[in-house]
């Protein structure tokens, strides 16, 4: 590998380890084994090193979801199978997901690395589309991206809050499917005037 590559893990390793906030560039470069000055030449700042490494993390992790999807694209066995997956891996996901938070947290302090992963998001919506209806990503529109995307988006946020603050309570994949079969239900009951 490269420095750049090199930059990359060691930014991986950081977030994973301490976070946004508390990663400094010196511990990049410690765990990269790469210098300081390579950060502002691959990358241009760390805070912009430190995005590219949140949203490689997040890809990561979102390929390790996918893994062992059963179920046709939309049907609730899909739905359960992509959370199974979402949560078989929280361990490994849960310092990813509480450096999401940091950033959601920060935004008036990491105001540029805030808009970097904003700009991000779209990708993620899609990504979470195409996982649970099956859809290639090129298909998908971007008024799917804002509507459909938005609500998974928020359904995964939303159960991640949950394991990050009390495991022990947090919905398990079944019990969440449940709830959507539920909230399916009643809305289609109920058609819109």
């Amino acid at each position: 590998m490269g420095h750049r590559e090199d930059l990359l893990e060691g930014a991986k390793k950081c977030l994973v380890e301490k976070g946004f906030v508390r990663t400094t560039a010196r511990d990049v470069v410690k765990a990269s084994g790469a210098n300081l000055a390579s950060i502002g030449y691959h990358y241009g700042s760390k805070d912009a090193l430190l995005a590219e490494a949140f949203v490689a993390l997040m890809q990561e992790l979102g390929a390790g979801f996918q893994e062992g999807v059963t179920g046709e694209g939309g049907s609730l066995e899909r739905f359960r199978a992509v959370w199974e997956g979402f949560l078989a891996q929280r361990e490994q996901a849960g310092p990813v997901w509480a450096a999401s938070l940091e950033i959601a947290l920060s935004r008036d302090r990491l105001p540029d690395l805030y808009a970097m992963i904003a700009a991000s998001q779209g990708e993620g919506r899609r990504g979470l589309i195409a996982m649970l209806t099956g859809t290639p990503e090129e298909e998908i529109s971007e008024r799917d991206e804002r509507t459909l995307g938005s609500f998974y988006q928020a359904l995964l946020n939303g159960l991640m809050i949950q394991w990050l603050f009390d495991p022990k309570s947090a919905a398990s994949a079944e019990e969440f499917t449940e709830g959507m079969r539920m909230a399916a239900t009643a809305a289609l009951a109920r058609p819109a005037e």
